[in-house]
């Protein structure tokens, strides 16, 4: 049963999670260079409690997303299965820290930073996109924290073909707001921006969901910057020649192209227990488009 929620947020904002906007965007230090391992950065995150004896489930979302793409998923999943629930903001993303760091090593290891300190190792990992190659590198480097791993219509293998949010984020990046006067203005202006670059309505009001006021400017939350330099880091996945050999689904949208038949033996290579299922009709965005195939498909693998 679903107790209570706990959420984090850096002491700096003032405000809590569910604010649509902050005083200041919060900056983390560079990360260590030269070779040696990411500096972790504290991520924004919410918790619905559940009951401790079954592992958790830990919820990442993709690039331009945030944790709120979860809330509706995660509260039904608390509140269906007893577990604790965990949805994170990435860096770079949502409430979470900006930083020039934007590798999939960098992003890994501010979940080996924040889950056991949460007392949540070891979870069921389950990234969509981005997230979920967040959550395939740390499967491989520390698979004793991941007790399960579910990857949303993602592979570990490159998708630049296949996808546009090169064109997305130079779109973003070229959206001029300095002289609105309202929010609602300012996203009126910027969807009328990126019209000419995306077709798909549904789209540009997900990525409108990243404009907020800071100090009366109205700005992307994300880091769009880093984004444009680690943009293909991002569409790609680091070698590795280690395995996960714990269960493993990787749940790909019927209408999607991003997960092909061609990535399987990638696919079975680094994660020799994968499971392949399909959710009919759904895009690249499968939680969205047919939420409760989605979680069903999660409790069935939970089973």
């Amino acid at each position: 049963m679903l107790r209570w929620t706990r959420a984090w947020t850096l002491p700096c904002r003032g405000i809590g999670p569910s604010s649509s906007s902050f005083s200041r965007l919060p900056i983390a230090p560079s990360s260590s260079q030269g070779g040696t391992e990411p500096r972790p950065v504290p991520l924004s995150y919410k918790l619905l409690d559940g009951e401790a004896a079954s592992p958790p489930l830990v919820f990442l979302h993709g690039l331009f997303g945030s944790k709120a793409n979860f809330n509706s998923i995660a509260k039904a999943l608390a509140q269906e299965t007893g577990r604790r629930v965990l949805t994170v903001d990435a860096r770079n993303h949502g409430e979470s820290p900006h930083s020039p760091d934007m590798s999939y090593e960098a992003m890994s290891k501010d979940l080996q930073d924040l889950l056991p300190q949460l007392g949540l190792v070891p979870c069921v990992l389950i990234g969509h996109s981005m997230g979920g190659r967040t959550a395939m590198l740390l499967a491989l480097q520390r698979p004793e924290l991941v007790e399960r791993l579910i990857a949303v219509d993602i592979s570990p293998v490159e998708t630049t073909s296949s996808s546009n949010f090169p064109n997305y984020v130079a779109a973003m990046r070229a959206v001029d707001m300095a002289n609105e006067a309202s929010l609602s203005s300012a996203r009126k202006l910027a969807d009328e921006r990126l019209r000419s670059v995306i077709q798909s309505a549904s789209m540009r009001q997900f990525l409108l969901t990243n404009l907020v006021e800071v100090d009366g400017r109205f700005v992307w939350r994300l880091n769009l910057d880093a984004l444009a330099q680690h943009l293909d880091k991002i569409l790609d996945f680091p070698a590795r020649q280690e395995t996960y050999s714990g269960p493993t689904l990787f749940l790909r949208g019927g209408n999607s192209q991003f997960l092909p038949p061609s990535h399987y033996p990638e696919i079975r290579r680094l994660f020799p227990r994968a499971q392949m299922q399909t959710v009919p009709n759904a895009s690249h965005w499968v939680h969205s488009d047919r939420p409760q195939d989605f979680m069903a498909a999660v409790q069935g693998f939970l089973a």
